[in-house]
């Protein structure tokens, strides 16, 4: 529901561009030159500047009148990309160029502006139209990442992707040694190792599936788990999470190409360790902040049944 809610602050903030300038007052607030209601609860003059380009670090709280949508309060984050304010109406980031490091500001838009963009679905249930309601932005700006600093930054991390694809071969093949695994991989690279065999009904299209699993990286980073213990034990249990055997049928469900050829055929019962290459895994793309590019992957699978 947070990300849903954070996605729609960014679309909200889209939809505003092409909206007209309002005529109403706000109390204590002022407008900038395109129509952008806005005050400051805290200045400092004196700290950095904003730039089009700059990604801005800080704190966002995104409210229908009183009712929060959205917050990171207290959790700084970087927040948004500025852009260049070309629109004749509405517009963010026109106040955003405004603020200073160090700086928090309100920005308030009608709702009703911007409320036509939306299907009645997608706008908070406590919207009612008509009513002069309002959304705020309230921006708090704890330091800022310049434009050139975020070209340096892509710079370094494509450099060290570029490092990381180089030296997966070896990695996967030092943890292959370290380990005295013996299994040979299969042609794409991916090792299945079965630590016991079952004697139930084989993993086959359109079957449906339970499994228990672990997934680690290499230097033994958890990373995901359906069995509590694992997740206790590896530092990543979440009290709002069911854990419990992922269930799903076989060829209906996406899931990365190491860990569907590796269970394929196996019978129910079976216990098994994969031992998979990125390019069977995340890829190039990793996932989340704990896979990164390039990142060869383990998991310790069990399959609870076959229907």
């Amino acid at each position: 529901m947070k990300n849903t809610i954070k996605i729609v602050v960014m679309v909200l903030a889209a939809a505003i561009l092409a909206t007209a300038c309002s005529k109403s007052d706000i109390k204590g607030f002022k407008k900038t030159k395109g129509g952008l209601h806005y005050k400051f609860e805290t200045k400092n003059s004196s700290g950095e500047s904003i730039h089009v380009g700059d990604v801005i670090v800080g704190e966002l709280v995104f409210r229908l009148d009183t009712t929060t949508l959205y917050s990171n309060a207290g959790d700084p984050q970087r927040l948004m990309m500025v852009r260049d304010s070309v629109f004749n109406g509405y517009d963010i980031d026109e106040g955003l160029l405004l603020m200073h490091v160090g700086e928090k500001a309100v920005f308030a838009i009608f709702a009703d502006s911007v409320a036509r963009y939306f299907n009645p679905q997608q706008l908070p249930p406590s919207y009612k139209p008509g009513t002069n309601m309002l959304f705020y932005y309230e921006v708090t700006v704890s330091d800022v990442v310049t434009k050139d600093e975020l070209q340096e930054e892509q710079e370094n991390f494509m450099e060290e992707m570029q490092q990381r694809e180089k030296e997966e071969p070896e990695t996967l093949a030092k943890y292959i040694a370290d380990n005295n695994i013996t299994t040979k991989p299969n042609s794409d690279g991916l090792y299945i190792i079965v630590n016991k065999r079952g004697n139930g009904p084989k993993v086959a299209m359109g079957k449906e599936v339970a499994i228990n699993y672990t997934g680690r990286l290499l230097d033994g980073k958890m990373f995901d788990s359906s069995i509590e213990a694992d997740a206790k034990e590896g530092g990543i249990y979440t009290s709002n999470k069911t854990y419990e055997p992922l269930t799903y049928v076989v060829g209906k469900m996406s899931l990365i190409r190491g860990w569907e050829n590796g269970i394929m055929g196996l019978p129910q019962g079976t216990q098994v360790t994969l031992i998979m290459p990125s390019s069977l895994g995340y890829g190039a793309q990793g996932a989340g902040q704990t896979i990164l590019p390039y990142s060869p992957l383990r998991f310790d699978i069990e399959i609870v049944s076959v229907k």
